[in-house]
């Protein structure tokens, strides 16, 4: 992968600039990361302020909650575990032996009455959000059973993870807490939190100190600010989504500390991208020569696994709590033909920006946004930390990035 020639990196550069120039209705501050095959950085930078009002610059050391861009590590230590045997992709009565309380499940109806499910909870269906669970802030019936007291995924405790189902095991698509649960799963398995096992088994092959689930004193230091966009655009910062992993001390807070597998990570964007570069690499890190998975595993990870379901840019997401998510049909953008697939954690979809066709992507609700092209050997990480998901001058900005990254590629 030849770098970035320097036209390039001065209009990616500027663009991240003019994108955070108005400090009261841009975006705040935000990084941003592309790296090649070769694990290199073709083009590192950040631009704007840690936080609306602070005169502190946002540099490529911040640290960002990045929600649910954690799904996809959670995918490659569960495929981890699927390559030595330990676990079935497909073996349900595995799953229900691990998680006894999947055999409890019942399925909630629109009226409130909960139904007994038809077929038992794979790993496979967890990984793909067909499991059956949901997100409350992505469903309005699952939301209201919850209430008076409500369900909190981001609240650091296991407890709000005991939701009932929203739709049959198997027969849709629903974003939700299914990869939360495969986390869980490879915590009873292993005897590891998933804290641990993502640092053994992921971070440390890779040479990574700047990405965790309990973010280091160092970490903390350099951490970005949280924002809240109003509806008139208006900015302000707000008190972190995540914050109990911020604040766990002591041996026992940190053993009782919920490990979220569907969104529970800090990082930096550099370090997220070498992340990237190993599934660009099919499964070895090129930075530090360790293997992570196989070829064959990568491949299976990015094959469309719900292809006898309907499209996703078809599928409705409403905005059941306004302020953490905008509603949206599909995830931006969608592309006429595209039919936004699910691999294993992760969904495919082809861009504008010059995409190969087998690429894919994710994101996470503080409006972050990764895409990974094997074929063409490119993938990047933006970072910003606002509320609700779905901020329109971030997603523009990461399709700006993305086309003038392809350009410079070209």
């Amino acid at each position: 992968m030849s770098a970035l020639n320097p036209t390039n990196i001065e209009a990616l550069r500027r663009r991240m600039q003019s994108a955070c120039s108005d400090s009261e209705k841009g975006l705040p501050g935000v990084s941003v990361a592309v790296v090649g095959r070769d694990g290199k950085q073709l083009f590192s930078h950040a631009a704007g302020h840690r936080g609306h009002g602070s005169s502190e610059p946002m540099t490529v050391d911040s640290v960002f909650w990045i929600a649910s861009c954690t799904k996809m590590i959670t995918g490659i230590a569960c495929m981890q575990l699927v390559e030595q045997g330990k676990l079935s992709l497909d073996d349900a009565g595995q799953m229900h032996r691990i998680c006894p309380e999947f055999d409890e499940l019942r399925v909630l109806q629109d009226h409130g009455t909960l139904v007994e499910k038809k077929r038992g909870i794979t790993l496979r269906m967890l990984l793909t959000h067909t499991s059956g669970f949901g997100y409350t802030f992505y469903n309005e019936k699952l939301r209201d059973y919850g209430r008076p007291v409500g369900y909190d995924e981001f609240s650091g405790y296991a407890e709000d993870f005991n939701q009932p189902l929203v739709h049959q095991p198997g027969e849709a698509w629903e974003y939700g807490i299914g990869i939360d649960w495969a986390g869980v799963v490879l915590e009873r398995l292993t005897g590891q939190s998933l804290s641990d096992y993502f640092h053994q088994h992921i971070f440390e092959p890779l040479g990574l100190r700047h990405i965790s689930m309990i973010p280091t004193e160092e970490m903390k230091t350099n951490l970005a600010y949280m924002h809240q966009r109003a509806a008139d655009g208006q900015l302000s910062v707000r008190d972190h989504l995540l914050r109990r992993a911020l604040t766990v001390k002591s041996e026992s807070d940190i053993k009782s500390y919920f490990n979220s597998g569907g969104a529970g990570c800090f990082s930096t964007a550099e370090d997220y991208s070498q992340i990237l570069a190993v599934l660009l690499n099919n499964g070895t890190s090129p930075t530090t020569g360790k293997q992570l998975l196989k070829k064959e595993t990568v491949d299976e990870m990015f094959r469309d696994q719900i292809e006898n379901l309907p499209p996703l840019r078809e599928k409705h997401f409403p905005a059941a709590k306004a302020d953490l998510s905008h509603s949206s049909i599909g995830i931006h953008p969608t592309v006429e033909g595209d039919r936004q697939g699910w691999g294993l954690t992760f969904m495919l979809s082809r861009s504008t920006t010059g995409r190969s066709v087998g690429t894919v992507q994710w994101s996470g609700i503080a409006n972050l946004r990764w895409w990974c092209d094997r074929e063409k050997g490119v993938a990047g990480f933006i970072c910003s930390q606002i509320l609700p998901y779905g901020d329109a001058q971030l997603f523009q900005l990461s399709q700006d990035v993305e086309t003038e990254v392809y350009k410079g590629l070209a």
